[in-house]
């Protein structure tokens, strides 16, 4: 995978504007697990290499089981190790993200609104498209994941 070019240097603006929003997110008030594991499971959708890879280090650092993390993307058949919150909000992260397959049904609405109020839902949602988009962002611009870069470093020391 060649880097085509970076998109935070192609247009400042736009990155910063999308770095205000992860600022917004990260201060609203849901756990920042919460929001991670969110991440990451969009993430594991979209089939972004570089955020796997951001987002698994980040929740790692946090402190969370290795178990946990290896059972996001099979989270609905390893639910006894997520919270009902996590589990409404890991749902919600897939509907959301394959809006154009689900178009976000009532029932699934119904579920996170359950465990989360409305200004939680509204912020949870922001934090799909949020990661959403840069997903998008990172695989058109073939974003290097750090284990990539490492690898290659480990390779030219060899």
């Amino acid at each position: 995978m060649k880097h085509r070019l970076d998109y935070a240097q192609a247009a400042p603006a736009g990155y910063s504007a999308l770095g205000s929003v992860h600022r917004y997110i990260h201060g609203c008030g849901l756990e920042k697990e919460l929001i991670d594991l969110v991440y990451l499971r969009v993430s594991q959708l979209n089939g972004c290499a570089y955020c796997l890879d951001s987002h698994s280090r980040d929740l790692l650092k946090q402190g969370i089981d290795l178990e946990k993390l290896m059972l996001v993307a099979a989270w609905h058949e390893a639910s006894p190790l997520f919270t009902p919150r996590e589990c409404a909000a890991l749902a919600w992260a897939e509907v959301v993200t394959q809006v154009a397959q689900t178009q976000v049904p009532d029932a699934d609405y119904t579920r996170v609104s359950a465990l989360f109020n409305d200004k939680e839902v509204a912020d949870l949602t922001l934090a799909i498209a949020l990661m959403n988009a840069l997903n998008r962002v990172a695989i058109s611009f073939r974003k290097v994941p750090a284990a990539v870069k490492a690898h290659r470093v480990n390779q030219d020391h060899e």
